[in-house]
């Protein structure tokens, strides 16, 4: 009996927003290495993600082990993204203490309304 052996495609793909998604589904790179690096096996990966191929994750998990490196920055890269994104969005919001002092101050109107209303 002889095995042919052939190089299968890496079950990895970029979308229109430049993420990795890892197989035929919406999974990103990024969960299935953080679970990988917090100490999750490919078949746990899987019960997290059902829409996930064991195989796949096994193959992804392959291709992060032999570039570490690039994973690592292409991590990063997308950390440093969210960070602007969130610090953007944060910008445009009011002070929390701002939001906090309208819902006392509604609070104690609607509270001192409801008690008139009792007596």
């Amino acid at each position: 009996m002889s095995i042919a052996f052939s190089a299968e495609p890496i079950p990895l793909s970029k979308d229109e927003h430049g993420d990795i998604r890892v197989g035929d589904c919406r999974v990103l790179l990024d969960l299935v290495v953080h679970a990988f690096d917090d100490g999750a096996t490919p078949e746990t990966i899987v019960q997290m993600y059902s829409t996930l191929k064991l195989a796949d994750v096994y193959a992804a998990i392959a291709y992060y082990l032999r570039h570490r490196q690039e994973i690592r920055d292409y991590l990063a890269e997308r950390e440093r993204r969210a960070d602007g994104i969130r610090q953007s969005i944060q910008a445009q919001q009011p002070e929390m203490s701002e939001i906090r002092r309208r819902l006392i101050d509604r609070r104690s109107i609607t509270g001192n309304a409801n008690a008139a209303a009792a007596e």
